[in-house]
């Protein structure tokens, strides 16, 4: 299996996620869902499907999440004025400021996770990340048609 490019990013994955919850803690939900949250900040008023697109995700395993991060006190929804049944998501204030804070323990874990890499070593690996990300993204849209 260690030849197996899915089983390997797999492991590495769990093992990311399991050492980043151990790092970080006082931040309720939000080290869970970081990445949702960082796509927001980028893309204020994102529609909430799109998100799920983003992320691989229907938009059902989606809602429950975005109530989470709600409740939280991390992000709203708002209904749009030409569509009420069309809600945007905007990072709240506080959600703004937590995520600063958060921001600084992901740099930390990041350059952990990293430790020993040159720049044109880790350049070369979200390049080939990338490429992996987009023949998959190209399977299931052509999956998605069949």
């Amino acid at each position: 299996l260690y030849e197996s490019v899915s089983y390997r990013l797999r492991l590495i994955q769990i093992a990311a996620y399991k050492s980043f919850e151990k790092q970080v803690s006082g931040f309720g939900s939000a080290p869970r869902y970081y990445g949702v949250l960082k796509l927001i900040q980028a893309n204020p008023g994102i529609h909430q499907m799109r998100l799920a697109e983003a992320i691989y995700l229907d938009r059902s395993s989606l809602v429950p999440i975005i109530e989470t991060l709600a409740k939280e006190g991390w992000l709203e929804r708002r209904v749009t004025s030409h569509d009420r049944r069309v809600r945007r998501l905007f990072l709240t204030e506080q959600g703004e400021r937590d995520l600063a804070v958060l921001d600084t323990q992901v740099n930390r874990h990041e350059a952990m996770m990293t430790l020993g890499f040159s720049q044109d070593e880790k350049t070369r690996l979200l390049q080939d990340l990338a490429r992996i990300d987009t023949n998959l993204r190209s399977y299931l849209v052509s999956a998605k048609g069949e």
